[in-house]
């Protein structure tokens, strides 16, 4: 890679960082992004996207981030495929060091590598995900009207998820290893009182189950008994937290006790000329227009920060 300083490097391809290129870019900042190894973040996981303004009929999200990079790259935006690796200062500027062995020194840095949801990590799970497998009830659940679904999860996030998709579905089933929720009382009480969504507790899941390529049914064991059963479903929605995509910024940029970066209203991070956008500091809404409206203040508060500052 060509060794110069770039005005704008952009960590991340998902909905935050494409818009955050485009804005950059239309600016003739000429930015730098890094993809990182899912280029176009979570989206590229889901199948109909529903929710994005401006398409009636839906967009299916990769074509979506297929699209929002064409837009970028029309105005000059260039991309490098890799994953950001090291962070550090160099003087005015800023150092990101990429898998590939690259080095790219930037005077500002929008930081947009996202969250990664928690899978259970067993066998049948990722093969299916966008197929029936979910790791977003606002995204997904208005697919499942009347139909009868599962929600892996205890915490205040499952209890979300299941709420949401009681508004929805015909059933909703809770599953949750444990003899009680880790939710918050308030949580715990709004679920337990929903006559839709029914707990199953003690309980693990062992194998998630397709047939003809999308979702069947669950193979839960009781984590008591160590009895297992076949639990049969439209759709599963595993909820078991997401993590932010941070590591490599500990003990140089300010965060939570989760890892989600700390930002001001301004999407600025406590570095000058370092920004965050998107799920990497939003824990609350996780949602494409969201991490877009993140992207877009981020590049415009960037924008500003150069000219300000004759680096």
């Amino acid at each position: 890679m060509e060794e110069k300083i770039r005005n704008i490097a952009i960590i991340g391809s998902g909905s935050a960082g494409l818009t955050a290129a485009i804005y950059s870019a239309r600016a003739d900042l000429s930015p730098i992004i890094i993809t990182g190894y899912e280029e176009g973040g979570q989206l590229t996981l889901t199948t109909l996207v529903e929710n994005f303004p401006g398409f009636s009929k839906g967009v299916l999200g990769p074509e979506l981030m297929r699209e929002m990079r064409a837009q970028a790259e029309v105005f000059g935006a260039e991309f490098v495929f890799g994953k950001a690796e090291s962070f550090s200062r160099e003087g005015s500027f800023f150092k990101i060091g990429l898998d590939t062995g690259d080095e790219i020194l930037a005077r500002t840095v929008i930081i947009a590598s996202g969250a990664s949801a928690r899978f259970l990590n067993v066998p049948g799970e990722k093969e299916l995900v966008g197929n029936g497998v979910s790791t977003c009830a606002t995204c997904d659940g208005h697919f499942y009207k009347g139909k009868e679904v599962a929600v892996v999860g205890g915490g205040d996030s499952a209890c979300e998820e299941a709420l949401h998709l009681a508004k929805f579905a015909s059933k909703v089933t809770l599953i949750h290893r444990r003899d009680s929720l880790r939710a918050s009382k308030i949580m715990q009480e709004r679920v337990l009182s929903n006559p839709k969504i029914v707990p199953i507790w003690d309980t693990v899941v062992e194998k998630v189950g397709g047939k003809e390529g999308r979702f069947s049914h669950l193979v839960l064991k009781n984590v008591r008994t160590g009895a297992f059963s076949e639990f049969k479903a439209d759709g599963v929605f595993v909820a078991i937290g997401h993590v932010p995509n941070t590591d490599i910024f500990k003990g140089l940029l300010e965060m939570d006790e989760t890892g989600y970066l700390a930002t001001d209203k301004f999407a600025r991070t406590k570095i000058p000329g370092v920004f965050a956008a998107g799920d990497v500091s939003d824990k609350r809404y996780r949602q494409a227009i969201a991490a877009a409206g993140e992207g877009c203040k981020a590049a415009l508060e960037a924008e500003r920060y150069l000219s300000e500052n004759k680096i």
